[in-house]
């Protein structure tokens, strides 16, 4: 796989052909990394521009976002970066860690063997980012592995919310690991759900997921 260092210092150039979903890729990835930060404008000209598209696919890319909560479009004012308070995101946390306890009793029962080990397939591609110090790809292996949980559940409406609520956490659960201490905290968690899932333990692999999601809110309360 390839680890080629992020560009930090620009967004990365999207080619004419590509798809909306691409461009919103681009977008959400500017900010999960908070380029474009809560509260602000989105600046269409600009990054029309800077990303090399029309602003057909840009718009349909913003109404994407908009729909997972990353954004507010208003009409004729246009779209800024949802911001969200503390009880908001505690709230989320909250009912994330239940769902999510859930998930992982679900999966440990109805998922093959084969699934179980497409999701240590996920752990472990994470901890190759995670001994390389790549933050971004860590992160977005972290929400692979947590969305294919909640889909080997074999419950479609905890999927569904799953998602809603993942969606609107993306910023807040990438900025939870942007200290050392905290990253390793988390990779820790991670390792005791690959050790629950291998042990097919899904009482621990679920007490595991909702501790982990709660050491979310202690990791990011003091950032609002």
């Amino acid at each position: 796989m390839d680890r080629a260092a992020t560009d930090v210092n620009r967004p990365t150039l999207i080619k004419k052909q590509t798809l909306h979903d691409q461009v919103a890729d681009s977008v959400r990835d500017l900010i999960i990394e908070g380029y474009l930060e809560p509260g602000t404008r989105i600046d269409e000209t600009a990054l029309v521009e800077q990303l090399g598209v029309s602003r057909t696919p840009f718009r349909e890319a913003l109404r994407t976002l908009a729909a997972e909560g990353l954004v507010i479009i208003r009409p004729s004012k246009g779209a800024v970066v949802r911001k969200l308070s503390s009880q908001d995101v505690l709230s989320m946390l909250e009912v994330l860690a239940e769902i999510e306890r859930l998930a992982g009793k679900l999966t440990i029962k109805r998922a093959s063997q084969a699934e179980l080990d497409e999701l240590l397939a996920l752990h472990d591609e994470m901890m190759a980012y995670y001994a390389d110090r790549d933050r971004l790809p860590y992160y977005k292996l972290n929400q692979k592995f947590h969305s294919r949980l909640a889909e080997l559940s074999g419950n479609d409406t905890l999927r569904e919310v799953q998602s809603n609520i993942q969606a609107r956490l993306k910023r807040i659960r990438f900025i939870g690991n942007r200290h050392e201490d905290s990253w390793s905290g988390a990779v820790a968690d991670h390792e005791q759900m690959a050790i629950a899932i291998r042990e097919k333990d899904g009482e621990k692999l679920g007490d595991v997921l909702a501790g982990h999601l709660m050491a979310t809110w202690d990791r990011v309360k003091n950032t609002f």
